[in-house]
């Protein structure tokens, strides 16, 4: 996937940081189960798992520490043991002192069992959210063992649709439940980490999480700086991400839409030629996708589920796949194992396939797809998760 998304995540990553008073943040507590010699703060640029290391305690035989840094404005600090790849635990400095107390897994010592946040209301406002977060990527995980144990005995499409649309139904939970957190969210450091760690986790395989596309960004962002115009950094961001976004725009604004659809004739799986033009008196949605793709992989659930509510209704999918030379069978493989039971096209050529040229969609990358009306005119564009079925749902009544 080439697209806005990394560059959103990205400078989220790298927020928190100005030139604000400084202000003492100091966290103590005890740490139970452990080993490790020696406990570490991190300042930790909002969103991210890793960051500056700024004071460091030796653990007393009872497990107290105490830790404390310079605090310049709100922003996420870590706790880390030794040189352990996992943070024991976050935290936000919106008060002077906080208490943490945490028991490590006694199995796996490397990783806390359970923490407890004292004094802290935001930081305790990030853990919940985390808590419930990762509890519904749980069910979501869940639902998809179940996809795969199925897969492997040739199950009905109805089986398999069905544990799609229970994983759809968790998704769209975890999407309003992140964005009421984020909306509502009262430091600006909580605001930056929970839609960074939503965004992040949406760009993972295997949980079908749709991020939130540029307008919803920028409009979360404009609302957080009127929210917090004192946070000099979190104004930084929004500048640095407008920047990068009006760039990216610009590559992706409509350019079929009204026009007709350039037609192009590719072979089918048997070899035949299958012109575009051959689906004139009928709505097709033309997918341009490849089974290397994760992004693409992560939406043929979204796709599937409007085909087969749409499918009875003069609709009909046009797959056209950009993978590469030598790879027909990763390509009907994944045609199989996602269930994309419509017409499917490639010269195998992968991002030399004439149709990369014809729709000019290679700064945008895939998934990208047109939607043509029964007389061959491009109706729309760029349709994903559920902007694809309420667009359905609009002109297929």
């Amino acid at each position: 996937m080439r697209g806005w998304l990394y560059v959103v995540v990205a400078i989220i990553f790298v927020a928190c940081k100005n030139e604000d008073s400084k202000k003492t943040f100091e966290i103590s507590g005890t740490i139970t189960n452990g080993r490790a010699k020696t406990v570490y703060l991190e300042a930790v640029p909002a969103g991210g798992t890793s960051g500056t290391i700024v004071d460091s305690s030796a653990l007393a035989k009872n497990g107290n520490y105490k830790l404390a840094a310079d605090s310049k404005e709100s922003m996420v600090y870590n706790l880390r043991l030794d040189q352990n790849k996992f943070p024991l635990a976050a935290v936000i400095n919106d008060v002077p002192k906080m208490t943490l107390n945490v028991e490590l897994n006694k199995e796996y010592n490397e990783v806390a069992e359970k923490y407890d946040v004292k004094g802290s209301p935001v930081s305790q406002e990030m853990k919940d959210f985390m808590y419930k977060f990762n509890g519904d990527l749980q069910k979501i995980y869940v639902i998809m063992q179940k996809a795969d144990s199925l897969n492997k005995i040739n199950p009905a499409d109805s089986a398999i649709s069905q544990l799609l649309a229970e994983r759809r139904q968790v998704a769209d939970q975890i999407l309003d439940f992140s964005l009421n957190a984020i909306k509502k969210a009262n430091n600006p450091a909580l605001f930056l980490f929970e839609l960074g760690y939503y965004q992040s986790t949406a760009n993972e395989p295997g949980f079908g999480l749709a991020p939130m596309d540029i307008e919803q960004v920028d409009q979360l962002m404009t609302e957080a700086v009127g929210r917090f115009p004192a946070h000099e950094r979190l104004k930084a961001v929004k500048s640095e991400i407008d920047q990068k976004m009006a760039s990216m725009k610009k590559s992706m604004e409509s350019k079929w839409v009204g026009k007709e659809a350039p037609d192009f004739s590719l072979p089918d799986p048997s070899g035949k030629q299958i012109k575009l033009s051959s689906f004139r008196g009928k709505y097709v949605l033309v997918d341009f996708w490849a089974s290397w793709c994760r992004p693409c992989r992560e939406e043929n659930p979204n796709v599937v589920q409007a085909y087969n509510k749409f499918k009875d209704k003069n609709f009909a999918i046009l797959g056209v796949s950009l993978d590469n030379p030598g790879d027909k069978d990763k390509w009907l493989n994944a045609v199989m194992k996602d269930h994309l039971t419509w017409t499917h096209v490639s010269d195998l050529k992968g991002w030399e396939s004439v149709v990369v040229g014809i729709y000019d969609f290679g700064v945008v990358g895939i998934p990208y797809n047109i939607l043509v009306d029964p007389e061959g005119k491009v109706i729309a564009e760029r349709l994903r998760g559920r902007g694809l079925e309420a667009k359905l749902s609009e002109v297929l009544k």
